[in-house]
């Protein structure tokens, strides 16, 4: 009888977990994980070191002390944890900037928020946000290819289903046209360091990671842009040119 009911209790337990994770947020979900191995890392190393076997025990040990975030070499092999943990792929801020005729997109890297401001026009200085989707829809009349094609990967984020409701509004409209953007010409380095989100003079290695990272949000097979995605490639093999 006790087994059975430490049983029930055990599922119970374990039910009420698996929620607990489906619902977590991911940064803290990781931060416990992290502590959570730290800890069974550390007392693996003391049961261990106890047992006389310290060439294991030490090193086990260390690497349990910086999965808690406390290194006994000091900051730097601390931020060498940095560059292979959990923060290793944040991009401190960094956004990109591509701007046609008519709007300039913003896309911040953390978070994949994509933002639009009108350029030119008598709509300009209003953000795309103010706008419903018949209006944008009647504003892309007077847009050229570049910018119909910004407005398309804003479109797809905001109203994932817009296609269809241009069509049914018929031919004529903005949604449904035919159009493909052209490159407005040849791209120069300022754009390209906007673009990738990145400071002039940045080097390959920083160019190959803004690139990568941009890259997993816009590639069309994630469900991004096939515009915004050939512009960051435009942008990469721009500025890794200038490197050569």
């Amino acid at each position: 009888m006790p087994t059975l009911i430490a049983g029930i209790v055990a599922v119970a337990l374990l039910y009420v977990a698996l929620n607990i994770v489906k619902g977590a947020d991911p940064k803290w979900l990781a931060k416990v994980v992290r502590a959570g191995g730290g800890i069974v890392t550390l007392a693996a190393a003391l049961f261990i070191g106890a047992r006389g076997e310290l060439a294991v025990a030490i090193p086990l040990g260390i690497f349990g002390a910086g999965l808690l975030g406390w290194s006994p070499f000091g900051a730097q092999l601390g931020s060498a944890w940095g560059n292979y943990g959990p923060g290793a792929w944040k991009s401190n801020g960094q956004k990109s900037k591509v701007r046609s005729q008519f709007i300039e997109m913003t896309l911040d890297h953390d978070t994949g928020a994509l933002e639009g401001l009108i350029t030119a026009g008598p709509e300009a200085g209003r953000v795309l946000d103010d706008f419903t989707l018949d209006e944008l829809i009647a504003l892309a009349r007077g847009f050229d290819a570049e910018s119909w094609a910004l407005l398309e990967s804003y479109l797809d984020r905001r109203f994932p289903a817009w296609r269809e409701h241009a069509q049914g509004e018929g031919a004529g409209r903005g949604g449904g046209e035919d159009r493909r953007a052209a490159p407005s010409g040849k791209m120069t380095a300022e754009e390209a360091y906007q673009i990738l989100g990145l400071k002039p003079g940045a080097g390959r290695d920083e160019i190959s990671r803004a690139h990568r990272g941009l890259m997993k949000k816009l590639h069309p097979d994630q469900g991004g842009s096939t515009y915004l995605a050939a512009r960051v490639n435009e942008a990469k093999d721009t500025l890794l040119r200038n490197h050569r």
